[in-house]
């Protein structure tokens, strides 16, 4: 279990009953969480909330607000900023659970450093910029991919906050997997890749894909991105389907295969105030 228990700007204070309720700096949301099939520990706590989401039976959903909340917030974590700010589909912009990961690379990157290597990074699905100001910030270089411009426009705005130099990062405004192959067919290389596909997505012709009928090629063609002397390389995984065991094996046969190295995987969660932890999907790892 890979466990983010390194916050203090954020914690889960209580779940159950298919909820979750949280505390984002000085608020409190309420949020969905199909996973949480037990009972609430504290139900009094729930009635503290400043948003509740409320799923909508013809999909979607809405935000009822008990008082007005500034319309962005930042959050700390160590030398990282983030802009936050409750979105039309239940999110945030962040997802907390991901600072186990980001301490891993940020460790991994300063040692790098230490010894006097660079570490040029590729972050693949790379949202609102979470694993960029980690990885940036700890003096990688990083190419940052999002075929969702809104999403890029954020993931500056957190670069701004963390104080990171505009040359730290390349932004692209891309489809993932046509940006990965026009890079292989330049022969550009990267010492440390980062994937964090959605479960479901849209194809460059607007094909639907699920993640679990893709994620071996999608690992695989990024894989032949990676240097002579790489760092790391993160699959994060958020469908039901992609357990640690099957990322495991994902990056045994598609990086394993090619450089050897070796695999750990397991389920990133975060632990409740109440009692207990939340599961938040699942990461694989692998290091040369």
């Amino acid at each position: 279990m890979y466990l983010a228990d390194n916050w203090k700007d954020f914690a889960v204070i209580d779940t159950g009953d298919g909820e979750k309720l949280e505390r984002w700096g000085d608020v409190l949301l309420r949020r969905p969480d199909p996973q949480t099939i037990w009972p609430k520990r504290d139900p009094a706590l729930w009635e503290r909330a400043d948003a509740r989401y409320f799923r909508s039976e013809r999909g979607g959903g809405e935000w009822r607000f008990a008082r007005r909340l500034p319309e962005k917030w930042t959050l700390t974590y160590g030398p990282l900023r983030f802009l936050v700010h409750p979105t039309g589909f239940k999110h945030t912009g962040l997802f907390p659970e991901q600072a186990v990961n980001w301490d891993w690379m940020r460790e991994r990157i300063a040692k790098r450093a230490a010894r006097g290597e660079s570490t040029a990074v590729l972050n693949l699905f790379a949202y609102t910029g979470g694993a960029t100001a980690a990885c940036a910030s700890a003096g990688a270089t990083v190419c940052h991919v999002d075929a969702a411009k809104g999403m890029t426009q954020w993931a500056r705005e957190n670069a701004g906050r963390c104080g990171l130099p505009e040359t730290a990062v390349r932004w692209i405004v891309d489809d993932c997997r046509k940006f990965v192959r026009r890079e292989i067919k330049r022969g550009n290389r990267y010492d440390a890749v980062i994937m964090d596909p959605p479960s479901y997505g849209r194809g460059p012709g607007g094909e639907v894909w699920k993640l679990e009928e893709c994620a071996f090629d999608l690992v695989q063609e990024a894989a032949q991105l990676l240097s002579d002397h790489p760092a790391f390389f993160l699959f994060n995984g958020y469908t039901t389907g992609l357990q640690p065991a099957v990322l495991a094996n994902l990056l045994s046969f598609a990086v394993c295969g090619r450089y050897g190295g070796q695999v750990e995987a397991g389920e990133v969660c975060l632990p409740v105030r109440a009692g207990g932890v939340l599961p938040c999907g699942a990461s694989g790892r692998w290091t040369p």
